[in-house]
């Protein structure tokens, strides 16, 4: 999938359902989900609503497939995680990759920020929820000090946070990035360091 520098996915011609997908993310995050009608996404496209209706049949079923093709490399990282050893190295790639795919789903992590009762209504909320905690658990050593479990739990929400708090803060986008990444890989480097102590 291509990404602009501003975080959004380039249209690719010929690939009716990532215009749809593109399309439909652009007016909710325009006028928000609830206000935007199958209608008016067909019409943004220049299309029939038979035509949109080919694709997909509600709402949901555009927002949920975004979901899906945005976060699946999270699913990925999390299947790589559980194969790995429970080393610092690997929490630390671990916090470089996952920061990669927030950067490659920024439109969908804005939406959701900014939509949040509707994500928590759509299955789209419980299957995050699942996730993050796959992320938590490849993350955390399970017999780790309470404190440093919260430090890697910590690492991931800075990324998070690095996405919406740090927008509006003046500065270069790849330096506020990268500032965001040390902190995260600080926290996760801090948590190794207390359970090697207590070895």
């Amino acid at each position: 999938m291509d990404v602009t520098m501003d975080g959004t996915r380039h249209q690719r011609r010929g690939n009716t359902r990532q215009r749809i997908q593109d399309v439909a993310l652009e007016l909710f995050a325009e006028q928000g989900y609830e206000k935007t009608s199958l209608r008016e996404i067909a019409e943004r496209l220049d299309v029939t609503k038979a035509a949109l209706y080919y694709h997909f049949k509600t709402k949901e079923e555009i927002l949920a497939s975004v979901f899906d093709d945005l976060t699946r490399p999270i699913e990925e990282l999390i299947e790589w995680g559980q194969q790995q050893p429970h080393t610092l190295e690997t929490k630390r790639e671990i916090v470089r990759r996952y920061s990669e795919a927030l950067a490659s789903a920024t439109p969908l992590f804005r939406f959701m920020q900014e939509n949040q009762a509707t994500v928590r209504e759509l299955r789209i909320g419980d299957t995050f929820k699942d996730r993050m905690k796959g992320l938590r658990d490849v993350l955390i050593d399970p017999d780790a000090e309470l404190v440093d479990q919260v430090r890697c739990v910590s690492a991931i929400f800075t990324l998070h946070a690095g996405m919406f708090v740090l927008q509006d803060l003046e500065g270069d986008p790849d330096k506020k990035r990268q500032a965001v990444m040390d902190v995260a890989l600080d926290l996760v480097t801090q948590a190794d360091r207390g359970s090697a102590g207590r070895s």
